[in-house]
């Protein structure tokens, strides 16, 4: 299973509108939509998690592609430092 960051997403994306836009590439198993605590629109990024085979298509699918008027950036998620943030 490879956990991927979605960035560029626009404020108005749902968590069912970017599990359609992965599932051509495989199945979804888990997302994560970055919401604003207040307004609860989406906050431009978010994670989800696919097999690696279907995480790799994914990103070459998607990755600088247009998505309701912005380009998406898609990559495996990047761990980060523990300590200090």
């Amino acid at each position: 299973m490879k956990k991927l960051f979605v960035g560029s997403l626009p404020p108005t994306t749902t968590e069912e509108s970017l599990e359609a836009l992965f599932s051509e590439f495989g199945k979804v198993r888990s997302i994560k939509l970055v919401k604003d605590l207040f307004s609860g629109k989406c906050k431009g990024f978010g994670f989800l998690e696919m097999e690696g085979h279907e995480a790799r298509a994914a990103i070459a699918g998607l990755d600088g592609k247009p998505f309701e008027g912005a380009l998406l950036k898609v990559k495996y998620e990047e761990e980060r430092p523990k300590g200090r943030r």
